[in-house]
C-alpha cells in the first residue's frame, strides 16, 4: 500500500494537487482513498461534488472521504467525554456549554489521524492520499504520538495507580470525581492507536510531499517543514513547486507586470532547486481557471507529473539510521537546513534528547545501543551524527 501525504502553507493548492494525484492513482487501476486531515475541508470544493463522512465514490477505483469528527470523537472517545462532563457538572457549567467544552481542540485532525490508521489496517486500499492541514498544524499533529508517548511511559502509570489508591480522599479534596479505570483505558486505547500511526506514517511506505509557490515566505516556512519532519521520522520524497508564472513566448510578449513576476519567480525557483537538491521537483504553471472535477484534476497530474513515476515508493533508509562500526556505532539524523549552533543534544538514560528550535524529540535507543556510551556528535552535511562507544568495563 502507497501512502501519500500533502502539506504546505495555506493556500499554495495543496488540496489540488493531492486530488490531482489521487486521479492519476485511480486511473491506473488503483483503488484509491483520498482523506482529509484539515478542519477546513476542500475536497470537496475540487471535485465539484458532495462529499460524505463516509468513502465516496466519485470516479473509477476513485473514493473521497471528509472526517465526521462529532462522530468519531464519540465513537471513539466517549468514555474521556462523559468523565470530563462529570467534572464540568460538578463545576456547575451548564450541560449545553460543557457539550461543547469536552470537544477538545485539534481533535478533528486527531481523529483524521486514526480514521487514516483504519483505513491502512483494512487492507481496502491500495493508495492512500492524505490532504493535510496548513504546515503548522500537520507538524503538531505528527509529533502528538511521539510527545504522547512519553507522557504515557513516566506519568500515566504513576497516575493511573495514585487515582485509584486515594481515589475518595482525591475526589473529597478537589471537588470533583476522579476517573474511573474506564477513563484511563481509553486513554491508553489512544495512545495506542495514534503510536501505530506514527509507525505506518513513517515506514517505509510512507511519505510526505511538500506544495510550495514561488515566494520567499512560503519557501522559507518549507524549508522548516523538511527539517522537522526529519526530525520526527517523516520521509519528505519531493516538492510541487505550484502557481509559475509561464515565461513569455514569442507569439505572446510578456508586460511589465508578467515579466516581473516570471524573473521574481525564476529566483525562487533557483532556490527551491539548491534547497531540495535530491528531491524531486515537480512544477506547475499558472492556470487561467481552478482545476475542479475529476477530468481537470487529471489533466493537472498530467502536467505536473509528466516523465516521471509520482506514485514510487521512497528509496532509502529514512531520515534516522544506525550503522555498526569497528568500535560501536554511528546514528544518523537528517536535519536538513540546520547548522551545529541551532542543535541541542542530551542524553538521558536510555534515550537521545534532540532540541532544534522549538521541536523537540526524545529518541529512544535501541537495547543494542543503549548500552553504549556517547563519545561524540556533529551537525555534518545536513545530519545529526552521533557516535557511540561500548563502555569500558
Amino acid at each position: 500500500m502507497r501512502i501519500l501525504l500533502f502539506t504546505g502553507k495555506g493556500g499554495v493548492g495543496k488540496s489540488t494537487t493531492a486530488s490531482a494525484t489521487a486521479v492519476l492513482a485511480a486511473s491506473r487501476g488503483q483503488r484509491t482513498l483520498v482523506l482529509s486531515t484539515d478542519a477546513a475541508h476542500s475536497l470537496a470544493d475540487a471535485f465539484g461534488t458532495p462529499i460524505g463522512s463516509t468513502p465516496t465514490l466519485v470516479a473509477d477505483n476513485l473514493y473521497v472521504e471528509q472526517v465526521d469528527a462529532q462522530r468519531l470523537f464519540e465513537d471513539s472517545w466517549a468514555d474521556i467525554q462523559k468523565y470530563l462532563l462529570s467534572v464540568l457538572d460538578a463545576a456547575g457549567v451548564d450541560p449545553v456549554a460543557a457539550e461543547e467544552l469536552t470537544v477538545i481542540p485539534g481533535a478533528e485532525e486527531v481523529l483524521a489521524l486514526l480514521q487514516l490508521r483504519k483505513h491502512v489496517l483494512s487492507g481496502d486500499w491500495e493508495t492512500i492520499v492524505v490532504d493535510c492541514a496548513p504546515t503548522a498544524e500537520t507538524l503538531r499533529l505528527l509529533a502528538l504520538p511521539e510527545a504522547l508517548g512519553w507522557y504515557m511511559d513516566r506519568v500515566f502509570p504513576f497516575g493511573r495507580r495514585a487515582v485509584k489508591a486515594f481515589r475518595p480522599v482525591l475526589t473529597r479534596a478537589v471537588g470533583v470525581p476522579m476517573p474511573e479505570d474506564t477513563t484511563f483505558d481509553a486513554i491508553e486505547r489512544l495512545h495506542a492507536e495514534l503510536e501505530e500511526c506514527r509507525q505506518i506514517l513513517s515506514g517505509p511506505d510512507a511519505s510526505v510531499r511538500l506544495v510550495l509557490t514561488p515566494e520567499n515566505v512560503v519557501l522559507a516556512e518549507a524549508r522548516r517543514s523538511f527539517t522537522t519532519l526529519s526530525l520526527y521520522g517523516y520521509r519528505v520524497d519531493g516538492v510541487v513547486a505550484n502557481r509559475i508564472f509561464p515565461a513569455p513566448t514569442d507569439d505572446e510578449p510578456a508586460d511589465s507586470w508578467r515579466a516581473g513576476w516570471v524573473e521574481a519567480q525564476a529566483k525562487v525557483l533557483a532556490e527551491v532547486e539548491q534547497s531540495f537538491a535530491g528531491l524531486q521537483l515537480w512544477r506547475s504553471e499558472y492556470r487561467t481557471g481552478e482545476p475542479v472535477g475529476v477530468a481537470a484534476l487529471q489533466k493537472f497530474a498530467d502536467d505536473v507529473y509528466a516523465g516521471t513515476e509520482p506514485l514510487a515508493a521512497p528509496v532509502g533508509p529514512g531520515p534516522l539510521s544506525v550503522t555498526r562500526t569497528t568500535s560501536g556505532a554511528l546514528l544518523r539524523l537528517a536535519l536538513p537546513f540546520v547548522g551545529r549552533g541551532e542543535v541541542d543534544l542530551a542524553r538521558h538514560g536510555d534515550e537521545l534528547v534532540v532540541t532544534v528550535g522549538s521541536y523537540r524529540r526524545l529518541l529512544s535507543l535501541p537495547a543494542g545501543l543503549a548500552r553504549h556510551q556517547v563519545t561524540g556528535a556533529r551537525v555534518d552535511d545536513g545530519a545529526l551524527q552521533v557516535r557511540f562507544e561500548e563502555k569500558k568495563s
